[in-house]
């Protein structure tokens, strides 16, 4: 599954019990319809992230950037500390690519992906405008 979204805070990276490192953050992605009545409905919908592969990316994921996620979703359930149920979503990444988030020395815009080999790699953004 891809998701393209903004990051709602800067990522943290977290050890298990297990003394595994784990990047986590939350992305929120939005889409618009109209509806039967003609208004224009506007829906967020938040997801937490984890990427696994390597904590390096952590310092490039900071609120307000937009990132393209490939990965899979999860869900999860819980009974919160009010006693009410609560439902989240899971987007568990294999491969991050952040939009827009450094300039290249032509003062263009570049695009960084990060995958499953844990390397950045800087790409020259191939659309004309």
């Amino acid at each position: 599954m891809n998701i393209i979204g903004r990051l709602t805070k800067d990522a943290e990276v977290r050890t298990t019990s297990q003394d595994k490192q784990v990047v986590n953050f939350s992305v929120a992605t939005n889409e618009s319809y109209k509806n039967k009545q003609g208004e224009y409905i506007e829906q967020t919908t938040y997801f937490d992230c984890s990427y696994w592969i390597s904590t390096k990316v952590a310092s490039l994921l900071t609120k307000g950037t937009l990132v393209e996620l490939l990965g899979r979703i999860s869900t999860r359930a819980w009974v919160g500390k009010d006693g009410e149920p609560k439902a989240g979503l899971n987007f568990h990444t294999s491969n991050i690519k952040l939009h827009g988030s450094s300039k290249n020395t032509n003062g263009q815009s570049s695009a960084t992906t990060v995958s499953k080999d844990a390397n950045l790699e800087e790409k020259e953004d191939d659309m004309p405008f």
